[in-house]
């Protein structure tokens, strides 16, 4: 037996070899005192002395296999020259025949169960007829059937215990196949929704801020000739957002937070951006209904960024004239709600998921509102403006806090 790195296997292996060598020396002993004869004494002294020899070797020089593989061809070789010698010492030394004990685990224990079984019942046959062959008088049963129930025991034990092992060995790759597919499957997950953040986080600031810099500096362009004056103030204001852009963009590198955030509070971000959106052809009036008080910080970036978003479809789609940005704070929630009287659409087309040709919109301000706890509804109806509305439950935001 090789020591393992299981403490029970080195425990077991030394039982099994401290029972050999005392089986070993108890029949050495037996031979001297009662079975010594003549001529004999020299060969037995021999195979004795082999028989150890051997023993020793085999457990430096061939292992068992390890649980689960085959035995190896010198294992086989060992297992054989061992249980041939022990074979001869017993014709010569019947006092021998309990060493086949650790020949037996040995051989049930390494090799599968067509070959152990088969090994078994040969040393078991040994034992029998070498009992038999030295008893005195009439035969005891026990000669035969002692041996033999031992056997049959410790085989069927050895077998049960290596088929469940086998089992459980087999359970265990199982397991660990399904945990490694689950890991990854996970890791997917995480990196998918890791880049469905990104990209909204991306769409909300990076985007709309260029979106709206490309739309100032057309209208410059459209009036440059015509109206200097105007031209010029459309691009001071495309300036302003670009200023606003490249901190924001630092903010997003460093923590994704919105950078409006971080010196002030939600209602003051929220006012800040009403005022930043207002200008020729549009007027974006703030009200607060209560007082938030202190909010999370990843649910305060999630209702600027719905804000945000809602805003800039309110510029870029709606052509409307006016639109409301209102923070009302009940007992049981915290909602968002962004009107316009702009155009208006019909609902029931309304994607609902991100569209690559056209950015996020929407459905990434639904995807903001579910990943807080909450839920945003469209109302809209061809002519008459639109609603947008994110609400969030207060229990939600006592979890978060």
């Amino acid at each position: 037996m090789d020591n393992t790195t299981d403490p029970d296997e080195r425990r077991l292996t030394a039982v099994v070899h401290a029972a050999f060598f005392l089986l070993l020396c108890s029949s050495f002993v037996r031979y001297l005192s009662r079975d010594q004869g003549g001529a004999r004494a020299g060969w037995v002294v021999a195979l004795f002395a082999a028989f150890a020899v051997l023993y020793v070797l085999g457990h430096f020089l061939a292992p068992p296999p390890h649980a689960g593989t085959p035995p190896t061809t010198r294992h086989l070789t060992w297992l054989a020259s061992v249980s041939a010698v022990w074979a001869a010492l017993l014709a010569l030394a019947p006092s021998a025949t309990w060493c086949a004990m650790p020949l037996l685990f040995a051989g049930l224990y390494a090799l599968p169960p067509r070959i152990a079984v088969p090994l078994a019942a040969v040393l078991t046959a040994l034992v029998v007829i070498s009992e038999v062959r030295v008893a005195d008088g009439p035969l005891n049963p026990n000669m035969v059937v002692a041996p033999v129930a031992v056997a049959a025991v410790a085989t069927a034990v050895f077998v049960h215990l290596q088929r469940q092992a086998t089992r459980q060995r087999a359970l265990i790759d199982d397991l660990v196949r399904t945990r490694r597919d689950l890991a990854a499957t996970e890791r997917r997950a995480g990196v998918l929704a890791e880049r469905q953040r990104l990209s909204t986080e991306i769409h909300d600031t990076l985007a709309q801020s260029l979106s709206s810099q490309q739309m100032l500096l057309q209208a410059a362009e459209r009036v440059w000739e015509t109206d200097p004056e105007a031209a010029r103030a459309h691009i001071r204001k495309a300036a302003g957002i670009t200023s606003r852009s490249l901190t924001e963009a630092r903010r997003f590198v460093h923590d994704l937070a919105p950078a409006d955030l971080a010196e002030q509070s939600l209602p003051a971000a929220l006012s800040a951006l009403a005022e930043r959106e207002s200008g020729p052809g549009l007027t974006v009036d703030f009200r607060l209904d209560g007082d938030p008080g202190r909010l999370p910080e990843r649910l305060e970036a999630a209702l600027l960024r719905i804000a945000q978003g809602a805003l800039a479809n309110v510029r870029e789609h709606a052509a409307a004239t006016r639109a409301a940005l209102t923070l009302t704070c009940l007992e049981d929630q915290i909602s968002l709600d962004v009107a316009d009287n702009g155009r208006g659409f019909d609902t029931t087309a309304l994607p609902t998921e991100p569209d690559r040709t056209r950015g996020h919109g929407l459905p990434a301000m639904r995807i903001r509102a579910r990943q807080s706890g909450g839920a945003l509804t469209v109302e809209s109806t061809p002519g008459e403006g639109t609603v947008v509305s994110a609400a969030i439950p207060l229990a939600v935001r006592e979890a978060v806090s």
